[in-house]
């Protein structure tokens, strides 16, 4: 914002015409893509997870053995058209994992029998009342199967089971439909019956024998891989920030829109975050599944792994905060988070630390409550929050430095600028120093004919326009109207004022490694509550 002679404002908004949008953003058809780069996608898809291939091949399997039902002139004649539920049943039924199939499969075979019995009853009531009745009584029943199911599929307590509502609507409307017009409902219903069963008996079976794909098991390693990545996004949040002075930043905007491709860590952590859903979602399908693999008997409590996810959860919060403050607009100078990069770098790596060895213990399936290193944790957060204390003044520039300042001054000197606090006592000093030609007392109304002189730019005005481009938020030149002018009487005051808001961003920071590591005992206590009911094995 440019004013000039009092007269006008001018305020100059920075295009972001010429912002080059990430090649991530653009749609796949504004450039032809080589089979090459498709097959080095498709590659890299597959090579993440093996799983999703083999899943892929199993209800491939699975669809070819229900239709050899079909395609092979005995069982067709068997069983008829009514066959091809079988398939629609795999197709429906056949789920990622073993738990969750089982979980469907139940509600298929419990909404298909419910929907029968209902559609045989109703049957025979429409064709005891008549053929002018019927069709009236066959639709009233309709509408009533629609709505009762439909309002019990939205209750709470009926969530889990919202599949099964959806198979006892659409089963029950098709028999009762085909019955009408086809007649003797009983037998359809149960020849459907059969092709249900048989579908779901070969989705069973192929799930479970042939490489199979467990809930519990993904759900354990999921769960140790969000302890890994907080971990990994807390060491590089805090050594970003403490190892770069910020003059290398990127655009702030082409960041955001690339979410931050230098950070690796962090879009680990932000999947942390959003893991609530399938943490929830694999908890419910293992709670199927028989004994298995490392998790052999009854019982399991998965349930204890939702409440641990939740848990780190609550502390990965905490480095999104860091990470917000990392990027925000007001820093603080680099030169006071070197003030306290030992005690800052001792704490983040003892939590890190921790935070590995309770994943370990998850994965390994051990209990091992490592008390020094739990009291290693402690100390070094303690001491960071005494050299907080120790040093405040540091972070509030309206006040004096005690006697102990000079401790710090070695650690000061290797800044890469000057304090700020000089530059606004230098400008206190310009400003109340005595020109020269300054009058008397005696000759105050005597006019003095001062030389005109070409404007020098002088030190003072050198260190205003340093000092001004350093506090100002957001960043910006000096205006012209105050290039003009003389320094305000106020600025100084002002500048103090911006100085303490940088400076408490330091603070801030500082604050939200010491709160994670309070939040990092509700996690201990999480995890060792999980290795009591599950009985982890004493390491």
């Amino acid at each position: 914002m440019n004013r000039k002679n009092g007269s006008s404002i001018e305020i100059n908004i920075a295009s972001i015409t010429k912002t080059k949008i990430p090649e991530t953003l653009k749609r796949p058809g504004d450039a032809k893509v080589s089979c090459k780069g498709w097959a080095s996608v498709l590659w890299d898809f597959c090579k993440e997870d093996w799983n999703r291939v083999i899943f892929s091949l199993k209800v491939g399997l699975a669809v070819l053995l229900v239709s050899l039902l079909i395609l092979v002139r005995a069982p067709y004649q068997e069983f008829g058209k009514s066959i091809i539920w079988s398939i629609i049943t795999v197709a429906i039924m056949f789920e990622y994992t073993v738990g969750a199939t089982l979980n469907r499969g139940l509600n298929r075979a419990l909404g298909s029998l419910l929907a029968g019995v209902l559609a045989v009853v109703m049957t025979q009531i429409a064709l005891s009342s008549g053929t002018i009745a019927e069709p009236y009584i066959i639709g009233i029943s309709i509408f009533l199967i629609g709505t009762v199911t439909s309002f019990m599929k939205l209750w709470p307590s009926f969530a889990p089971y919202e599949y099964g509502f959806r198979v006892v609507l659409f089963t029950y409307c098709l028999i009762i439909v085909s019955g009408y017009r086809m007649g003797n409902p009983i037998i359809t219903s149960i020849d459907r019956l059969y092709s249900i069963a048989i579908g779901a008996i070969i989705a069973v079976l192929v799930n479970v024998l042939i490489f199979p794909i467990w809930a519990g098991e993904q759900l354990h390693k999921e769960l140790v891989n969000s302890f890994n990545s907080v971990a990994d996004s807390l060491e590089e949040c805090v050594g970003k920030y403490l190892g770069d002075d910020g003059s290398n930043y990127p655009d702030f905007f082409k960041t955001v829109i690339d979410e931050f491709p230098d950070e690796p860590a962090y879009k680990k952590c932000k999947s942390t975050l959003n893991s609530s859903a399938i943490l929830e979602s694999l908890a419910v399908s293992a709670k199927w599944e028989p004994p298995h693999g490392r998790f052999q008997h009854f019982f399991y409590p998965w349930s204890e792994y939702v409440k641990v996810g939740a848990v780190l959860r609550y502390c990965a919060y905490e480095v999104m905060a860091l990470h917000g403050v990392l990027h925000s607009e007001i820093q603080a100078p680099y030169n006071l988070r070197l003030a306290f990069q030992t005690e800052i770098q001792e704490a983040t790596n003892q939590a890190a630390e921790l935070v590995r060895c309770l994943g370990k213990n998850i994965n390994d399936m051990t209990r091992n409550l490592n008390t020094d290193l739990i009291k290693g944790v402690h100390s070094s957060t303690e001491r960071l929050q005494h050299a907080i204390d120790l040093h405040s003044y540091l972070l509030a520039s309206t006040n004096d430095a005690p006697d102990n300042s000079a401790k710090l001054l070695p650690k000061l000197s290797r800044s890469f600028t000057p304090p700020l606090s000089e530059l606004s006592e230098q400008l206190a000093e310009l400003d109340n120093e005595v020109p020269e030609h300054k009058l008397s007392p005696a000759n105050q109304d005597t006019p003095v004919m001062i030389p005109v002189t070409p404007h020098v730019e002088s030190y003072h005005e050198m260190m205003r326009k340093q000092s001004r481009r350093l506090h100002s938020w957001p960043s910006r030149e000096v205006d012209a109207f105050e290039e003009e002018g003389r320094l305000e009487a106020n600025s100084v005051t002002r500048m103090k004022a911006l100085e303490s808001t940088t400076t408490l961003s330091l603070g801030t920071f500082t604050s939200l490694i010491i709160e994670f590591v309070a939040r990092l005992d509700h996690l201990v206590e999480a995890v060792d509550e999980l290795s009591k009911i599950a009985k982890f094995k004493n390491d």
